[in-house]
């Protein structure tokens, strides 16, 4: 009797240890349906959200759909950039319920026709496949993934590609390198569709600037973000700043009439006034993208002749730029890691016989810092570019963001181009100037370069708002025009995609550095920084798993079962003597 009565005891309080947890995990829960709260345990705080992002979703209004092509049996590599992006857009719906998506294997199920319809379908509407080499049983297999994702909001719809294809770098790095990206791609994709009010960017004409063909891909690209115009300035103190409204006590400003002005490639000078409407656009707190060539060289020239002669380029902006705080040098920069240049070397057969030749002149620019504008950017083509070194400004930051190869030389002007240069083997002493500096980027207060220059009557006028100092702002440098120049197709003349070599077939990285350097100096949302989040690749040692292959399979399969079968005997040898010393 007694026993019996200790043992409903027992069971009496069992149901109540259980009652209570299971009544703390359902309140909990309802908590939590009200209250947001997520721990992110991580040493790189991977599942963090930036609050450029969370400011970007908490304005979200409608339903954004991600329709993404990683569906199927592919990879360990592309199965994480699966899972990653599934996490990411997770996290994304964590905080906005309008963030929906889907995986879809758009190869699945379909005959021969079909899927060459698919693949050419998704290919103009912007998503491109990638084809890989996976091993199976019965040995290598190609197989053709599209490594994107069409995503839509409301009446739009635009491509996401997830990889980011980096020329010369390990297949696992790249791979690292896009999901480290996930995160500002996504986001950026959210902006692009959801933005009412585009900010608007102009391409400054005038003075021999590339021409509307020869900026075509990028400006058709910028318009997806930005309102873009193509402005003379034309001696009008208007045309890149304007008076505002009144304010609630009738004040009145001066501020820009556009978030950045680009200006690409001028061969012609520009005279004062043009100087003092820029000078003034900055101060008042413009963004401006100097793309400049220091010295008239071109492969035009060397068309019809063998060589050509490199001279300096008078624009008239030396003294604006070194008040600023940079100053291009008037040389070029060589180097042996270079793009290369096709040359008809004979014909046969009634065909021309066309070779490939690494053009020195032609370097392949890097990250020359950790900057999100460049940070895990692919190489960029560079056609006669010169070195630029900084000057002493106070209130001015200054960042590098593109350099050459440590194999690089100097060449002063005036220097002689000649196609010669490709019949010679390289003499390597001579490429001994570590990595040379080509674009920086500007940030702080700009002292004007009219400052003590002009007439009391003008600095006093209160129409013209003479500032001698800028409000803070940012300017970005480079040392080359043509970085921002499409090629055309031979020989059908139309403009090709920024950054695509026709010849080689290659894609280098110019479009991403000039939407990265157009959306930094543009975009108010701060997005852009969050490219500068770093997530460890923790790749295993492969010498060790092989080595150590047969140890690691016993521990992770006998030990977990060894340690649930001594857990169960020591909970029931606990049970028995507790159950024994309540009996008694």
């Amino acid at each position: 009797m007694k026993k019996s009565r200790a043992t409903k005891n027992i069971r009496k309080t069992e149901l109540i240890s259980f009652t209570m947890i299971l009544a703390i995990i359902l309140a909990v829960n309802v908590i939590g349906g009200f209250i947001f709260t997520r721990l992110d345990l991580t040493s790189e705080k991977r599942y963090t959200l930036s609050p450029a992002t969370k400011d970007l979703l908490s304005d979200l209004d409608d339903y954004v759909y991600f329709k993404i092509y990683l569906e199927g049996e592919f990879p360990a590599g592309f199965k994480k950039l699966r899972k990653e992006t599934k996490e990411m857009l997770d996290e994304f719906r964590a905080y906005n319920k309008f963030v929906a998506y889907e995986f879809i294997n758009p190869l699945e199920n379909v005959s021969n026709q079909e899927r060459t319809e698919t693949i050419k379908e998704l290919a103009e509407r912007g998503i491109e496949p990638t084809e890989l080499q996976v091993r199976t049983t019965d040995g290598m297999e190609q197989k053709v993934i599209f490594p994107g994702a069409l995503v839509m909001y409301r009446d739009m719809e635009l491509p996401l590609d997830l990889l980011d294809n980096q020329i010369n770098v390990a297949p696992e790095t790249v791979l690292n390198n896009s999901i480290q990206n996930l995160e500002f791609k996504l986001a950026d994709i959210i902006r692009k569709l959801s933005q009412l009010q585009k900010p608007q960017i102009a391409f400054i004409t005038g003075h021999g600037e590339l021409s509307e063909s020869e900026t075509y891909d990028i400006a058709l690209t910028l318009k997806q973000n930005y309102m873009v115009e193509r402005i003379s300035l034309n001696g009008q103190i208007g045309s890149l700043t304007r008076r505002s409204e009144p304010d609630a006590a009738g004040n009145v400003r001066i501020v820009p009439n556009f978030a950045t002005i680009i200006i690409a490639r001028p061969t012609l000078p520009f005279d004062e006034k043009d100087k003092f409407i820029i000078d003034q656009y900055v101060m008042y707190g413009g963004k401006v993208l100097w793309l400049i060539d220091p010295v008239l060289a071109s492969m035009d020239s060397l068309q019809m002749n063998e060589s050509t002669v490199g001279v300096d380029m008078p624009l008239g902006l030396d003294d604006q730029l070194f008040k600023y705080g940079v100053r291009f040098n008037k040389n070029l920069v060589l180097d042996l890691n270079s793009a290369s240049i096709p040359l008809r070397t004979g014909q046969v057969g009634g065909q021309a016989q066309i070779e490939f030749f690494r053009w020195n002149y032609f370097p392949l620019l890097n990250q020359a810092s950790n900057h999100p504008i460049v940070r895990n950017i692919n190489s960029i083509k560079a056609d006669f570019v010169s070195s630029v070194d900084t000057t002493s400004v106070d209130l001015v930051k200054k960042t590098p963001l593109l350099k050459t190869s440590d194999y690089s030389r100097l060449s002063g002007t005036p220097v002689l181009i000649s196609l010669a240069l490709l019949r010679e083997k390289a003499d390597e002493r001579l490429y001994n100037r570590k990595g040379q500096d080509v674009a920086w980027l500007l940030e702080g207060q700009f002292s004007s370069l009219y400052t003590n220059r002009i007439s009391p009557e003008i600095a006093d006028n209160k129409e013209i708002g003479f500032l001698q100092q800028s409000e803070p702002t940012a300017m970005i440098v480079v040392a080359d025009g043509d970085i921002i120049r499409n090629q055309f197709h031979v020989p059908q003349g139309y403009p090709l995609p920024l950054g695509f070599d026709q010849y080689t077939r290659r894609t280098f990285g110019n479009k991403d550095f000039i939407l990265n350097a157009i959306s930094y100096l543009a975009d108010e949302t701060g997005l852009v920084s969050i490219r500068s989040r770093e997530l460890k690749n923790r790749l295993l040692d492969p010498q060790k798993v092989k080595d150590d292959k047969l140890f690691w399979q016993i521990t992770n399969t006998v030990v977990p079962v060894l340690l649930v079968v001594i857990f169960g005997i020591l909970l029931t040898v606990i049970r028995k003597r507790t159950y024994a010393r309540k009996a008694s």
